[in-house]
C-alpha cells in the first residue's frame, strides 16, 4: 500500500527512511478498537465540516456515532446529503510515537429496527460529560459509518539515524 501525502508531496515509501510505515489491516482494527474519539469530515459547498465525534467500532467495517439533535442539526443535514465522508482517528503519545487512521465511507442513520441490537453491543467510552448531559435532554440519532477505504500510518520509536546523529 502506498499512501500519497499530497501536502508534503511524499509517499509513505519515501518517508520510511524517517521511521514512518503503513499499518496492517490487523493493526488498524486493533487501533480502532482501542480508541473512542476521532474527527468526522463531511463535504459542504465550501470547506469541509469537521466535527469531533465519539465512536464505537464493530471490529470489521463499521463505526457508529450517536448524534445529539437540536431544532436544527447541520451535522445530520450534511450526513444525509453526503455521498462519502471521512473519519480521522489519531493518537500521538510523543513526537516519535504516533498512529493515524484515515477512513473513507458512507454514512446513514441506523433504522429504528436495528438500533436496539446495535446499542446493546455498543460501548462508547470517553464520551464527554457535556454530551452525556445533552443526550438526556435532546433527541438522538444512531448513525452508521460504513468503511469503504482505510489508510493508516504509524511511527513508533526514533527514526533511523536519529540516535547516531544525536551522539
Amino acid at each position: 500500500m502506498t499512501v500519497k501525502l499530497q501536502h508534503y508531496g511524499m509517499t509513505t515509501e519515501a518517508l520510511r527512511e524517517f521511521g514512518m510505515v503503513p499499518m496492517t489491516d490487523e493493526e488498524i482494527r486493533g487501533f480502532l478498537s482501542s480508541q473512542s474519539v476521532g474527527v468526522l469530515g463531511l463535504p459542504t459547498d465550501g470547506a469541509p465540516s469537521m466535527r469531533p465525534m465519539s465512536f464505537w467500532f464493530d471490529g470489521d467495517d463499521r463505526l457508529y456515532f450517536l448524534y445529539v439533535l437540536g431544532d436544527e442539526s447541520r451535522k445530520a443535514e450534511l450526513s444525509e446529503q453526503a455521498e462519502a465522508a471521512r473519519f480521522l482517528v489519531y493518537r500521538a503519545e510523543t513526537r516519535f510515537n504516533w498512529r493515524s487512521v484515515l477512513l473513507t465511507g458512507t454514512i446513514e442513520a441506523v433504522s429504528e429496527a436495528d438500533c436496539e441490537a446495535v446499542e446493546d453491543v455498543m460501548e462508547v467510552a470517553g464520551r464527554p460529560d457535556a454530551l452525556e448531559q445533552a443526550m438526556g435532554a435532546s433527541e438522538t440519532q444512531l448513525v452508521e459509518f460504513h468503511i469503504t477505504d482505510r489508510t493508516a500510518i504509524k511511527h513508533l520509536g526514533l527514526p533511523p539515524g536519529f540516535e547516531s546523529a544525536a551522539e
